[in-house]
């Protein structure tokens, strides 16, 4: 019989995440007092150096999600989108190369401002409203999604969840800026790896072992790496993930403001490249357990699945239900988990909240008024105050969305591919120009659009998402021992191996369209933007174009140019300076003449 609700030390151990939170954001609003520019706010005064960097660029958007999401989709769909780890690898690879050193060197606040110089005013603006519309929505479902946990769990009122979510968050980014946000995502990282922990450790003692877990996944199939299909409509295969998965990680930390925001406020541009990669070991640990909480998720429940036997409602009630059946007897573990899937919502929407400020104050306010440095601070502290207001409010949304991982990645998909289309035309196509950017950006968005909404529309068969089977056959429980978190009724019918339920779609003549893998939303719509923005270019003068050599990646921007050139100087220097081997000399050595004379 699962708990109902927490004990004692739970409660104390959820309520000291948030107190730590908010004491973090009071100590730098005392700290930081005296300082008064919204850079300094918006961007800590650029004095922030790699590690706390990158630990908060790791858990910005390893949020709720994560904790939730993750695990129940390794759980209906299996472990292939451990595959997310080539996706980082090489996200990271090309957001060091490529975008971080336009970026860093522009010394901007809003990334956004970069369109306007390569650009023009109009790009600028396109792209911050369509980052503040992306924001918005991702924000209001990472507040709904652990506060609907807590209420699941607890008991307690799910908008009351809500509210005091949004509430710690939106303190602590309204009067401590960047900086207590930088440092409360790194206190919360290290509550997410240890709620994490605690499940996936009492699982594998319950379970008997590591062993039992992964030996249970592959007889269940959730072991399922070997997926090599190239058909794009399939849901997920090694392709859709390393592929989709590259061009969705690339633009969020590429040229989405909440990550570009993190990594240019290092006092160096080496301070900013180590910060990625470190957040790429950060991504993979988070990843790795992840992965085996849903692996823990089917071995524990492979006999008797909570939500086709009608104890759950949701795949992501999922972590919940499991962390109060087997943890629910060890006071404080509860807490620790609830405060994890917390701490993920507050990092993530933290973050979102300071670069909406920033982008607002840079892009919509600061070019269009004449302010003192001093108004412009506090407004940046209002902006905060009300996008925090806002992110609330949109987290009601959430509740009517699907399966929320999927969402989530759909949304940065349909906005954040054009966005990434439109920064890489600018970052690599010298000949690029204005009219080509935009008409490229507005096309790759309709498109994406109308694929994110059809999908919606119709769902894609269950031949291509491919559900992997739930049983009950080993449930044994009645209606009077059992407890439901969403309803007293079970199933009336015998228990019996099903799937996952999906609903099964008329057949269109856009169906096949339409069950595109909503990983390749990312892909669509940052190819179709550059390609129609080279195509517009070419026929509107882009082969006249000049652009400052500053706006554009340049060769002595990367670091394989100095890595390779510090090879070829190391070669040079052996070949000048080295002692040649006298059996390979070109003049003849007269040994034996020497030897005669002696």
């Amino acid at each position: 019989m699962v708990a109902t609700s927490f004990a004692v030390a739970d409660y104390v151990v959820f309520a000291l995440m948030l107190v730590v939170s908010a004491a973090v954001g009071m100590y730098y609003a005392w700290v930081d007092r005296s300082q008064r520019s919204p850079g300094d706010f918006l961007t800590g005064g650029r004095t922030l150096t790699a590690l706390p960097v990158s630990l908060s660029l790791t858990a910005s958007f390893m949020s709720a999600i994560t904790v939730l999401s993750f695990p129940a989709e390794v759980y209906q769909y299996g472990a292939i989108v451990g595959f997310y780890s080539l996706s980082y690898l090489i996200a990271m690879l090309v957001t060091s190369e490529v975008f971080l050193p336009i970026f860093y060197k522009l010394e901007l606040t809003s990334t956004f401002e970069y369109l306007e110089l390569r650009f023009n005013r109009a790009a600028r603006l396109l792209g911050t409203l369509l980052f503040i519309v992306q924001t918005i929505l991702y924000s209001g479902i990472v507040i709904y999604v652990p506060a609907l946990a807590l209420s699941q769990v607890t008991g307690m009122n799910l908008w009351g969840a809500v509210i005091s979510t949004g509430v710690v968050c939106t303190f602590y980014c309204t009067v401590g800026g960047l900086k207590a946000v930088v440092w409360t995502d790194v206190f919360q990282l290290g509550v997410m790896l240890a709620g994490f922990l605690s499940v996936v450790i009492r699982s594998v003692i319950l379970q008997g072992g590591v062993i039992t877990i992964v030996s249970d996944s592959q007889h269940g199939g959730r072991i399922n790496f070997l997926d090599f299909d190239t058909n794009p409509l399939r849901r997920h295969t090694f392709w859709t993930v390393v592929i989709g998965g590259t061009f969705l990680w690339t633009s969020i930390y590429g040229t989405n403001q909440s990550q570009v925001q993190r990594y240019i406020s290092c006092k160096s541009i080496t301070h900013a490249r180590f910060s990625l990669y470190i957040n790429l070991l950060g991504l993979w640990a988070i990843l790795l357990c992840s992965v085996f909480a849903g692996m823990s998720l089917y071995s524990v429940y492979k006999s008797c699945d909570p939500w086709t036997s009608g104890l759950i409602s949701a795949h992501d009630q999922l972590m919940p239900y499991l962390v109060m059946d087997i943890l629910g007897d060890y006071p404080g573990l509860p807490g620790l988990f609830v405060a994890a899937a917390f701490s993920g919502s507050l990092s993530t929407v933290s973050s979102s909240i300071n670069a909406l400020a920033a982008v607002t104050v840079e892009d919509l306010i600061k070019p269009y008024a004449r302010m003192s440095e001093n108004q412009l601070s506090w407004i940046s502290k209002g902006m905060s105050l009300l996008y925090g207001v806002l992110c609330i409010g949109m987290a009601g949304l959430a509740s009517l969305i699907g399966p929320i991982f999927q969402a989530v990645i759909s949304i940065f998909g349909i906005i954040g591919g054009p966005l990434l289309g439109l920064f890489t035309l600018g970052v690599l196509c010298p000949f690029a120009t204005a009219k080509g950017a935009l008409s490229g950006v507005v096309l790759g968005l309709a498109v994406s659009l109308w694929v994110g909404i059809g999908a919606q529309i119709y769902p894609p068969p269950p031949e291509m998402s491919r559900p992997l089977s739930l049983t009950t056959e080993g449930c044994n429980f009645t209606t009077t021992d059992s407890f439901s978190w969403t309803t007293t009724h079970l199933p009336t019918h015998p228990s019996s191996t099903t799937t996952a339920p999906v609903h099964i779609n008329n057949k269109t003549v856009l169906a096949d369209w339409y069950s595109l893998s909503y990983l390749y939303f990312s892909p669509i719509g940052t190819i179709i933007t550059i390609c129609v923005g080279l195509i517009v270019s070419v026929f509107t003068g882009g082969w006249k174009l000049k652009v400052e050599s500053r706006f554009r990646l340049m060769k002595e921007d990367t670091s394989l140019y100095y890595f390779f050139k510090f090879v070829k100087d190391r070669v040079s220097t052996v070949n000048k300076f080295g002692n040649p081997n006298p059996g390979f000399s070109d003049v003849e050595l007269d040994l034996p003449k020497r030897s005669n004379s002696s």
